[in-house]
């Protein structure tokens, strides 16, 4: 537990915004409540609300938010909002991040669901035609600076690591090496690390640029494989292969190619929310083994076939000329095509 007073972020020490911020966010908080089928009392002092904004008037809806926020897991947050929501504009998102920024008292959660906001805000915010290499530090205090203030932009010592983590990130081309180097892990241990250092506005600015960028490589990265399984269960089905043996990805020794694809493709869907190394994206990495193996385990099987079939087709749309005739012209080329060999 950290014990850190807001430290001039705009609107969190202003009783009026805090009083707004309240009535934006209790809907949201409800709804999410609802989603995760939590059941907490409603909090009548906020639906009753009649634009009062003093200290008294506001302890009801602090005690209801913090009884809410002990009860919501970040996975939880991250989920409602990136896929069964759509009040989760860039306002409220603000509003969310004010409401933890305000506060006197703030654990390992309050911080975890800090970080997740930024990079979403961010997400949402920032210019969508840049390059990864133009994201930087300036870029996303610029972004932020409704939420953050005005930032110093000088980077302390203890956060240089991060530039390090986004370049190893960005270095890898598939999501077991993603996973493999511990990049994700190294950055939250980093994270952990800072304890209430992680509030400063250079801090989170720092931290949300990593986030960003890592997130970025690791929906790259997640598509590639997802992608890669799809276009090699297409060429087995060419091949002639109906099943795989799946194991080595926790399914079945006969896994019918159809049912893999269906797979492949609620994938897409539920991966979209999801940042971490967790169980079901280490199936997608070992699904991707599992395909990569069988391919080249039937292409040496498929060349034969392939040559005779391209052989079939060539001969079937070769034009109508004499047999054994070769053309003078062709005969003296040969050898000294560009094309040859």
């Amino acid at each position: 537990m950290t014990t850190t007073p807001p430290a001039g972020f705009p609107g969190v020490d202003d009783i009026h915004v805090e009083s707004s911020d309240a009535q934006l966010l209790y809907p949201l908080y409800c709804a999410l409540a609802r989603e995760c089928v939590i059941e907490i009392p409603a909090c009548h002092d906020i639906e009753k609300a009649t634009g009062s904004s003093g200290e008294e008037s506001l302890k009801p809806a602090r005690l209801w938010f913090t009884t809410m926020d002990e009860r919501i897991g970040v996975h939880q947050l991250r989920h409602f909002l990136q896929t069964t929501t759509t009040v989760a504009d860039d306002e409220a998102l603000r509003a969310l991040l004010r409401h933890f920024l305000r506060k006197r008292e703030r654990n390992e959660s309050d911080r975890n669901k800090t970080d997740f906001l930024l990079v979403q805000l961010f997400s949402l915010c920032a210019p969508s035609h840049l390059a990864d290499r133009e994201f930087d530090l300036e870029c996303v205090a610029r972004t932020l600076e409704p939420v953050l203030g005005t930032l110093d932009l000088a980077i302390p010592e203890w956060l240089e690591p991060l530039e390090a983590l986004v370049q190893k990130a960005e270095d890898c081309r598939t999501l077991k090496e993603l996973f493999t180097s511990r990049i994700i892990e190294q950055g939250r241990k980093l994270k952990e690390s800072c304890g209430e250092n992680y509030f400063l506005p250079i801090a989170m600015a720092s931290f949300t640029r990593s986030g960003f960028l890592v997130r970025r490589v690791f929906f790259r990265l997640m598509h590639q494989d997802l992608n890669a399984i799809l276009d090699g269960l297409r060429e087995l089905e060419t091949r002639g292969v109906e099943s795989l043996d799946c194991r080595k990805a926790q399914f079945s020794a006969y896994e019918p190619l159809l049912r893999l694809r269906m797979i492949c493709q609620s994938w897409k869907v539920m991966f979209h929310a999801e940042y971490s190394s967790g169980q079901p994206l280490c199936l997608l990495v070992d699904l991707r083994t599992v395909v990569d193996t069988a391919l080249a385990k039937t292409a040496s099987a498929a060349r034969p076939e392939v040559e005779k079939s391209r052989a079939a087709s060539a001969a079937a749309n070769a034009p109508a000329t004499p047999e054994f005739e070769v053309s003078a012209s062709s005969a003296a080329g040969d050898d000294d095509s560009p094309n040859h060999g």
